[in-house]
């Protein structure tokens, strides 16, 4: 037999349900219950069965059915109300790429269980920030790679191993439009790597409002080696990694080119994309003639760049050798010196010694805004990050933070979402942080809210059971003389806690293994019982993460508490959503401050679920006494299996004498007030604050429009500001290091100083060629503590008094006393104004 060729055959629907396939290629029906609904109405078993993904659904949706629903007026007026809001959502003019301001560059995106795009967190976030950029109707675009295998699918053999598979996305069961130039033909778009030529056809994947921009090499054009950049999501070694962001960076934004698209704003989600700043550079240059230091300029003030690590070990570095091969004719192209751009990624003090490059550093380095992804995480990262800007107080590292928020409409039950809606106001999820929430959720009865919490509750056990029945080796016993039953596991009438994400070590999923008999006597108790349900993957290549996974499945079948203790595998956002909406606490247990926000926390805290947590990542602002528990931590210990110890028997504490009680105290009329209170105040405090809507919002006000204007401003008369910068910057190169100032003189003892006190600051400094206007001469001071170290600062300019001779100067500047406490004061000068504010090392010059 010769070569066969395959094709597809899909039902032909009516055009009285032409809607249906619109419907299908655009994800917004997943977040959208009444849509959802719609689909489950048509076959709930092939529904099931295809796992929600639109697509394949309708592909194997029989003729017969499609026929009959064409006919049944109910259905034709359910699909009408569902089209009506789909087209006052979805504007057919802002599916309009060209117009797009902000480019959001992420490695992966989560958007739906059925497109395996993502692995976890990270990805879930990116999938949140563009639903809700899509109802708040923002400019956004998104950038990613279109994997065809995707992360690893989980499952445990018997004995309580990890395993990983690979299963292939179909291109045809994705909700995927090939990408069109002008013209109507295909988008190809090139990347040099290395010394050859990689290939990529683009793809849209419409996530409401805002279309995702995909790359796929896996093309007849490309040799076997390069179709595999896009099959797996964090797979293969360095090379393959570079190969893969060199994709996304570089790749990516010239697909939007392609695509008409030239964002003024490049927000990278992480260093994978980084990259993206040189062929920024690169097209201004190409493009409008700009001198490569000019479009530097542009590109470096209108970049947001978003760190979610905050270890320095989880940061992604490549060894010099490796990215000079890979980047030296994406450089050659953008007219950029190679060493240069390396340079960017090293720390100025490690130039000559390094022999990796920090793709956060480069991040940071090539953006204007910058920020970590909570209050706690945007204090580590300044911390972590300090010495990119020698001689900066803490407080003036330019690393803000923006907390993550999770997008409700996607996490919330639909049980919950009726009730809430019966109560709060009209629109509330076009706005849930209003401030008439906490009075919405007040309003709400105990009884009824008690009810759709427990009917969560049961139907999640109902869907664990029903995943165990068919996947139960891992829970059967090695000599296969005991059996376990599905039918035997969890009870939907107990208290349920819940442990769900990224297994590793630092998460501690065995944290409650610390103290076995402890745990046990709360499994075995019968008056006030508890069960567990932990789920999670551990990394291919992180066999500790593995041996936690083991450990819990290990402790259950050996002390016969399996039934109450469960390990669950394959997580992934559908069993995400059933945790979050049917455990009574989600527990987090990581060691402070390695968790740089976490979000499922916030997604069982909209549904009423009281967190119990280490006061790390968001839960570091979020606690109070009202929403939950805060497990004390302690990291001064030098070992950490000291602290993971105290912790643990910390752990217990709350459990035993706050969790278990408050959960089974109840009154006459069996509802249990004191944790009822709880669950109302999770949920005003996780609305009001961590949703999404508000995440996008304060990124679209601190940072989005101010990078447009940047950039409009900057690239304005053929880049004549940024052209005056770039001048400006090698004056202050050439000028700087021969700068000095004085310590600062007093006019009187500040041994005897009180509030409302005031006294004069003088000092002298030399600016060599530069002009007074040029800098800003300034008091630093603020608060000390114990190591007279300025831990709060303020800034005074102080002000021209005389020239001494050429290039020395005399200010001063007349300080009050404004707050008691203990002070420190120097002087400093800095380059006049805000412009070299985020830049790496910065300008600055103290008194010797």
């Amino acid at each position: 037999m010769g070569q066969i060729q395959l094709y597809n055959v899909a039902p032909r629907i009516p055009k009285e349900l032409k809607f249906l396939e619109e419907l299908s290629f655009n994800i917004w029906w997943c977040w959208h219950p009444l849509a959802v609904e719609l689909f489950v109405r048509i076959s709930p078993a092939i529904w099931s069965e295809v796992g929600g993904n639109s697509r394949e659904f309708l592909s194997k949706v029989p003729q017969s059915r499609l026929e009959e629903l064409a006919k049944d007026e109910m259905f034709i007026q359910q699909m009408q109300v569902v089209e009506d809001e789909f087209r006052r959502q979805v504007k057919s003019s802002s599916t309009n790429i060209a117009d797009r301001k902000v480019a959001y560059f992420s490695l992966e995106f989560g958007i739906h269980e059925s497109i395996r795009l993502y692995s976890g967190g990270l990805g879930v976030l990116a999938g949140d920030h563009l639903k809700a950029a899509s109802d708040m109707n923002l400019p956004i675009v998104g950038v990613g790679l279109l994997y065809r295998q995707g992360y690893f699918r989980q499952y445990i053999d018997r004995n309580g191993w990890q395993m990983e598979r690979y299963p292939e996305n179909l291109l045809h069961n994705m909700p995927l439009n090939r990408a069109y130039d002008a013209s109507g033909s295909p988008i190809t778009i090139s990347v040099p790597i290395a010394d050859r030529e990689l290939k990529a056809a683009v793809w849209i994947l419409y996530v409401g409002n805002v279309p995702l921009v995909l790359l796929d090499t896996e093309i007849p054009e490309n040799p076997p080696e390069f179709r595999e950049i896009t099959w797996r999501l964090y797979g293969g070694d360095k090379r393959m990694r570079i190969q893969q962001e060199i994709l996304l960076g570089v790749g990516g934004f010239r697909a939007l080119v392609a695509l008409g698209c030239e964002p003024p704003c490049c927000h990278m989600n992480e260093g994978h994309a980084a990259f993206l700043s040189i062929e920024r550079i690169g097209h201004l240059v190409r493009k409008y003639n700009y001198a490569p230091n000019v479009a530097l300029e542009i590109v470096g003030r209108s970049n947001v760049f978003t760190t979610h690590t905050p270890v320095p070990a989880g940061n992604e570095v490549f060894a010099i050798d490796l990215a000079r091969q890979y980047l030296a004719p994406v450089c050659a192209e953008a007219q950029l010196d190679l060493t240069r751009v390396i340079n960017w990624g090293i720390p100025i003090t490690e130039r000559n010694t390094a022999g990796e490059m920090s793709m956060t550093i480069l991040g940071l380095r090539m953006a204007g805004f910058s920020n970590g992804v909570s209050r706690l995480h945007g204090e580590v990262a300044r911390q972590m990050w300090k010495h990119l800007w020698p001689g900066r107080g803490i407080d003036e590292i330019p690393i803000d933070h923006i907390t993550n928020g999770v997008h409700v409409q996607s996490w919330l039950s639909v049980r919950m979402q009726q009730l809430y809606s019966r109560y709060f106001h009209t629109g509330w999820l076009d706005n849930p942080g209003d401030e008439t929430m906490e009075c919405g959720v007040c309003a709400i009865p105990d009884d009824e809210l008690w009810t759709a919490h427990e009917a969560g509750r049961h139907t999640l056990v109902r869907h664990v059971r029903r995943r165990l029945k068919e996947s139960l080796n891992y829970y059967q016993m090695e000599n296969d003389r005991q059996t376990f039953s599905s039918r035997q596991v969890l009870d939907p009438n107990i208290l349920t806690v819940g442990f769900a994400r990224r297994f590793a070590t630092y998460k501690r999923g065995n944290l409650l293994l610390r103290n076995p008999e402890r745990l046990l006597a709360l499994l075995r108790n019968d008056s006030r019982p508890i069960q567990f349900i932990f789920a999670g993957k551990a990394h291919p290549a992180d066999d500790g993460g593995k041996r936690i996974i083991q450990q819990i499945i290990k402790f259950g079948k050996d002390n016969g508490v399996a039934d109450r203790l469960i390990m669950l595998e394959d997580y992934d956002i559908a069993l995400a959503r059933l945790l979050v909406q049917g455990v009574d606490v989600w527990l987090n247990n990581p060691r402070r401050p390695q968790e740089a926000s976490g979000t499922s926390g916030m997604k069982a805290a909209i549904n009423g679920v009281p967190n119990c947590s280490i006061m790390d990542g968001w839960w570091d602002e979020a606690w109070t006494p009202e929403c939950g528990w805060a497990i004390p931590s302690n990291e001064n210990y030098e070992n950490p299996e000291d602290q993971d110890n105290f912790e643990s028997q910390a752990l217990f504490d709350i459990l035993e004498k706050d969790i278990i009680p408050s959960f089974y105290d109840r009154q006459s009329d069996d509802l249990p007030h004191r944790w009822i209170h709880l669950m109302k105040g999770s949920i005003a405090m996780s609305l009001g604050r961590f949703s999404s809507r508000r995440m996008v919002e304060d990124y679209d006000r601190k940072f989005y429009r101010n990078a447009v204007a940047k950039y409009e401003e900057l690239s304005a008369d053929n880049g004549a500001k940024s052209a005056a910068l770039v001048a400006q910057k090698e004056r202050l190169v050439a000028n700087f290091d021969k700068l000095w100032i004085d310590q600062p003189a007093l006019d009187r003892d500040l041994s005897e100083l009180h509030v409302g006190d005031s006294f004069k600051v003088t000092t002298k400094v030399y600016l060599s060629d530069l002009a007074p206007e040029e800098v800003d001469v300034e008091v630093y001071y603020g608060h000390v503590d114990a190591h007279n170290e300025i831990t709060q600062s303020f800034c005074e300019f102080m002000r021209l008094e005389k020239e001494l001779s050429k290039g020395n100067y005399q200010y001063s500047c007349v300080l009050k006393c404004r707050q008691a406490g203990s002070f420190g004061l120097t002087a400093r000068i800095t380059p006049v104004g805000y412009d070299w504010v985020h830049s790496v090392p910065g300008f600055m010059c103290w008194p010797k």
